[in-house]
């Protein structure tokens, strides 16, 4: 008996040191925790962003008139405004002493609706500011707004990080305006619980470009566009969404790496929107199927189910059947990774891309063009009529979206998203449907909706309508009319 009690409390001693051994391992030399001094230098960086807009509702005494867009557009109900208020977090990632602008970064979800309302920056010592919208990426859901500092504030700049050097298991610090007013600048630690997460987010929410970073730092509603931090203070993701039972924390939140953001706010800084790389493939998951079939040595790779045709992928000699597994040097394990790659490439770059086909590695080069969306949005602002003003945007009907959503049809182009408060959001227009027609003229690819649109827009203009008819196929595959209402 003596000796059990002498083995327990030997045993406690020895966690007892364990624990002080760990807890000396997380304080620096002046005995501080390190997370006090990241705190410290990058906590002021956070601001909080309200953001307040107009949105349109129809009402009707007749539900049936309500929820069907062919008789709205035969019996058109009027709009009632409802005001909508929004809560969340935004850093402060540059700064220009010589205009006083700072530059803010967030998430699109944040302040997407800013730009047609009104968004408002509280720094830490509650001074408030309007802010203007300076780019917005549905894509990845990356934002950036900016604001014209006051003379003698002190303004503090959040340093930005290498998310490529991440490790599994690392310190992750979270800062952010959870939930409400009064809990402004909140700061949780975690760890790095994963990377590369993808198709965390499905449906009408889904982004095309996940590849997100995962902590048990807590992360709540208010604090989408947050910073998370590594232990040396420097910004390594945007806080975005979290996994959840409840709506609040449980330990499972993911931060959208900042080298991806960078390059997306690079762009958007410099012209407003962002322009991606395309090489022209429909890329395929490696299945355990597939990797048995293709004689692979592991469930890695992506496989090319189509080539499209005067791509830079057929260019190239790259086919239907070859199986990707590097680009540039970096292996490509998935769907998600192999989009991310591309599109964060340079434009008009010669591309190393290493196949195999027929049991044998070889190495393609592949020069990468603009994609052919972002083209059209260029040649809109080269005087190029388009129709972006209606805040639809599409993809060609065989493209990644429709696969991923399931989409069966052999006609018409896919909605990838919608803008809101735009007379798309407004028909009820939702992403993965499918538009068939616009004003009884077929579209079946990106280009021609973009033309058939804009001259669509040009005879109601002429006609003296607010009005363009568009049929489409909803997401349950039922056709119907839906009506575009553009008002003065």
């Amino acid at each position: 008996m003596r000796l059990v009690k002498s083995m327990a409390i030997l045993l406690m001693l020895i966690s007892l040191s364990s624990c002080a051994q760990a807890r000396s391992a997380m304080l620096g030399a002046d005995g501080q925790s390190p997370v006090v001094k990241v705190v410290r230098d990058v906590r002021e960086a956070v601001v909080q962003i309200k953001v307040e807009a107009q949105v349109s509702a129809r009402q009707n005494s007749n539900p049936f008139f309500n929820d069907d867009p062919f008789f709205r557009f035969f019996f058109p109900t009027p709009e009632r405004q409802r005001q909508v208020t929004s809560m969340g977090s935004g850093f402060i990632y540059e700064y220009n002493p010589g205009t006083r602008e700072a530059f803010i970064m967030t998430n699109n979800h944040v302040a997407e609706r800013g730009r047609d309302g009104k968004i408002t920056v509280t720094l830490a010592d509650k001074n408030t500011y309007t802010a203007s919208v300076v780019g917005l990426d549905a894509n990845t859901d990356v934002a950036v707004v900016k604001i014209k500092i006051k003379e003698g504030e002190e303004i503090t700049v959040a340093p930005l990080g290498d998310s490529s050097l991440l490790e599994i298991g690392e310190w992750a610090i979270a800062i952010g305006n959870p939930f409400a007013e009064g809990l402004e600048r909140t700061v949780t630690l975690g760890v790095i619980s994963a990377l590369g997460r993808y198709d965390i987010m499905s449906g009408e929410n889904a982004l095309l470009y996940q590849d997100f970073i995962q902590t048990d730092a807590a992360i709540n509603p208010g604090n989408s566009g947050g910073p998370l931090l590594n232990i040396n203070g420097e910004v390594i993701g945007i806080n975005t969404a979290i996994t959840s039972t409840s709506g609040g924390n449980i330990g499972i939140g993911f931060a959208i790496p900042i080298n991806l953001a960078k390059r997306v706010v690079d762009d958007l800084v410099a012209s407003g929107r962002v322009q991606r790389a395309y090489i022209g493939i429909l890329p395929q998951e490696i299945t355990s199927d597939l990797v048995e079939a293709f004689n692979l040595s592991e469930v890695a790779g992506v496989l090319i189910a189509k080539v499209e045709k005067e791509s830079p992928a057929e260019s190239a000699g790259l086919k239907a059947g070859d199986v990707i597994l590097e680009i540039s040097g970096e292996k490509i394990s998935n769907v998600a990774r192999f989009r991310i790659a591309v599109a964060t490439a340079e434009i008009g770059s010669k591309v190393p891309i290493k196949i195999l086909r027929d049991n044998k590695e070889k190495v393609m080069n592949v020069t990468l063009e603009a994609f052919p969306e972002d083209s059209v949005a260029a040649n809109a602002e080269n005087g190029v009529k388009t129709a972006i003003s209606t805040g639809i945007s599409v993809e060609s009907i065989d493209g990644t979206l429709a696969k991923r959503m399931n989409i069966n049809s052999d006609k018409g182009v896919v909605v990838s998203s919608v803008d809101a408060n735009s007379p798309a959001s407004q028909a009820g227009l939702q992403t993965g449907m499918v538009i068939l027609q616009i004003e009884g003229t077929e579209v079946n690819s990106v280009g021609e909706f973009n033309s058939v649109l804009a001259s669509a827009k040009e005879q109601m203009e002429e006609d003296g309508r607010k009005t363009i008819r568009l049929y489409v196929m909803d997401r349950n595959q039922i056709p119907r009319f839906m009506v575009l209402r553009f008002e003065d």
